[in-house]
């Protein structure tokens, strides 16, 4: 006979290779919803809104970045229903084996219970005690049917668990079927999705060949202009640098020449700055990265190199630029089509919100973590609402989005 610890042991192995199995489900949910909202955010950021006229090299790296991304979501799908494939024929099998228990469980049960009821044709309860040939005897014969009618209330009980539990399997098995049908249906559409935007692809491509050389002349000359404007950033962070070193009285001897020499409380502040690399929130409440920080080859022409000194950041119209970290408007800057650069100082730190329609803070303002520090422009020719965000020490450009919070 069967026992109940035996099948306990069973459920427990199959609840913690179950427990496994969810743990890596779950986490391929959250990348899947992750790159679905991203989607969703292409759509609604970049192909949503158009200007007077469209800019067919910014439209073809937009739609490589969302193609990128439908693929990353599909490579994620795929490896979800490979993992419920698997999940499946493991819970087939496992169902196969309880169910061989269960047909064991009720042919044990069976047979004890026929056993019983020969035992009381033949010869009363009552009767089996009155023979016994001394209140010992009769003591343990008392206590043996006692077990033994402990023991078949222990097998029934084991029986309708173990049905119970096979009955779960079925309802959790026919739920992974149809959560892997649906993926199998979301990866055809995001196929279906990433055939179209190719044909948009290769249509964008034609028109830049055709108007290759006007695409190359504007894209050097926004090339020159973002270096302009990185070279004034700096220009004016030196000269803060100077002005603020020049009324300290006793310099340190390490002091350098381009960084701050920071008081007890811009020390302070700076330290809290670096502790919170890495949790740093975002400029903007809802964006898209359409830029990354450090040199890169342009996509479609390799020989012009462009120089990220911080991170483009397309956000939807009317959003505001917020400001990342306590600290000091340190500066306003006027770009040439009238649009302006919030510079923040956090100690030796420095954030650039660049790209603003207007500022709502002035020079000199202590701001805290999340004020809104502007309006950020909206282009009437793309139609695009772009944020370029730098973040420096003291001279020294840094990668921005290493020290935000994961998106």
């Amino acid at each position: 006979m069967r026992t109940i610890k035996f099948d306990i042991l069973l459920l427990l192995v199959f609840l913690m290779s179950s427990a496994a199995f969810s743990q890596t489900k779950e986490q391929l949910e959250v990348q899947r919803k992750k790159y679905r909202t991203e989607i969703n955010r292409y759509n609604t950021l970049l192909f949503k809104e158009k200007g007077k006229k469209e800019n067919a090299l910014e439209d073809l790296k937009e739609i490589n970045q969302k193609i990128q991304v439908r693929n990353k979501l599909i490579q994620t799908i795929q490896l979800e229903a490979e993992l419920l494939s698997k999940g499946i024929k493991l819970n087939e099998q496992k169902i196969q084996k309880l169910e061989k228990i269960l047909k064991a469980l009720k042919a044990d049960y069976a047979a004890m219970i026929y056993k019983s009821y020969k035992s009381k044709s033949q010869q009363s309860r009552m009767m089996f005690l009155l023979s016994s040939q001394n209140f010992y005897q009769a003591y343990k014969r008392l206590e043996y049917m006692k077990q033994y009618t402990s023991f078949r209330k222990k097998q029934g009980e084991g029986i309708l668990v173990q049905a119970d539990f096979i009955a779960k399997l079925n309802d959790s098995l026919g739920y992974q079927k149809s959560v892997k049908d649906t993926l199998i249906f979301v990866e055809k559409n995001q196929k279906d999705a990433i055939e179209s935007d190719k044909q948009q692809q290769e249509s964008l491509i034609t028109t830049i060949k055709k108007k290759e050389g006007k695409y190359k002349r504007e894209l050097q000359k926004n090339v020159r202009e973002e270096k302009k404007v990185a070279e004034r950033i700096d220009k004016i962070v030196r000269d803060a640098i100077a002005k603020a070193n020049r009324g300290v009285v006793n310099k340190p001897k390490n002091s350098k020449k381009n960084e701050f020499i920071l008081s007890p409380e811009a020390k302070a502040l700076a330290q809290r700055f670096e502790l919170n690399k890495g949790k740093l929130p975002w400029p903007v409440q809802e964006g898209i990265v359409v830029r990354k920080f450090g040199k890169q080859s342009h996509p479609l022409y390799p020989g012009i190199e462009i120089n990220g000194s911080g991170l483009h950041i397309v956000t939807s119209k009317g959003s505001d630029a917020e400001a990342i970290f306590n600290g000091e408007v340190l500066n306003i800057l006027v770009g040439s089509a009238g649009t302006k650069n919030v510079m923040i100082r956090h100690g030796n730190y420095i954030t650039s919100y660049n790209h603003l329609e207007n500022a709502y803070v002035k020079k000199g303002d202590r701001i805290t973590t999340g004020q809104k520090i502007g309006k950020i422009f909206t282009d009437k020719v793309s139609g695009k609402t772009t944020l370029i965000f730098i973040l420096l020490k003291n001279t020294y450009k840094l990668d921005p989005a290493s020290w935000m919070l994961r998106r």
